[in-house]
Order: structure tokens, then C-alpha cells, then sequence
């Protein structure tokens, strides 16, 4: 089985962090763009995408700043984050996400990150 290799992806939007963190890090949140269904019990994520679910417990977190998630079903090294950032210079807000993917599968994972967060930043009004 090949390692599969970290990714980031950069996305610029017009929101303040505290919001943008509540679309990252909460069930209700999380389930208006990211899974069907989101529940939470312990710091473990149940995602729900056509019926089928999958857990992901918080492996650290920073209020505002970034959350960290790994997959139950995943190799303890890998994980997939939401990260963060301001931008000094446009004072845009910058998501930052991290993944892990088989290097001939990233372009699809990216593309399906792409839409996903489109449809956060539609639900964001960006």
C-alpha cells in the first residue's frame, strides 16, 4: 500500500475568523457544507454522507485558529485540518486546508475540496 502525501489548499474569503471557525469546528456548522448529517459525542465527529458514516476524532484544536481531525479509519499520522490565517496585507481571511491523499488521487481530492468549499462560501455569502 503506497504512503500517501500531505496536501494544503489555500482559499481567500471575506469573513471574520470567528464565524468562519463556528463552519469548521461545530456539528451545525459542519453540516451546512461539509456532511448530510454531523454529530458529536466526546470529541468524536460522526460525518454522514448518503447514509453512510464515518467518525474522526479532534486531535487538537485552537479557538479561531485551527482544528484538526483524524479519521478512524486512518493511519495515525494522517489527518485533515482547517486552518486559519489573516492576511496582513487584503485583511482577507485565508482557510488553509490540510489532507492527505494517494499522489495520483490529490487533483480529485482537490477538486472535491474546491466544491465543498464552495458551498461554504456560498453559505458564508462570499
Amino acid at each position: 500500500m503506497s504512503k500517501k502525501q500531505q496536501f494544503t489548499l489555500e482559499y481567500s474569503l471575506k469573513c471574520p475568523p470567528s464565524i468562519l471557525y463556528e463552519f469548521l469546528s461545530t456539528p451545525a456548522g459542519l453540516q451546512e457544507w461539509f456532511a448530510d448529517k454531523v454529530d458529536e459525542r466526546d470529541n468524536i465527529f460522526s460525518f454522514s454522507w448518503n447514509g453512510s458514516t464515518t467518525k474522526a476524532e479532534v486531535m487538537e484544536s485552537e479557538i479561531e485558529k485551527y482544528i484538526r481531525f483524524h479519521w478512524s479509519d486512518s493511519p495515525k499520522e494522517e489527518f485533515f485540518e482547517f486552518r486559519i490565517e489573516k492576511s496582513d496585507i487584503t485583511n482577507q481571511t485565508i482557510l488553509l486546508i490540510k489532507d492527505f491523499a494517494d499522489k495520483k488521487d490529490i487533483k480529485d481530492q482537490t477538486q472535491l475540496w474546491s466544491y465543498q468549499v464552495k458551498d461554504l462560501f456560498h453559505r458564508l455569502g462570499n
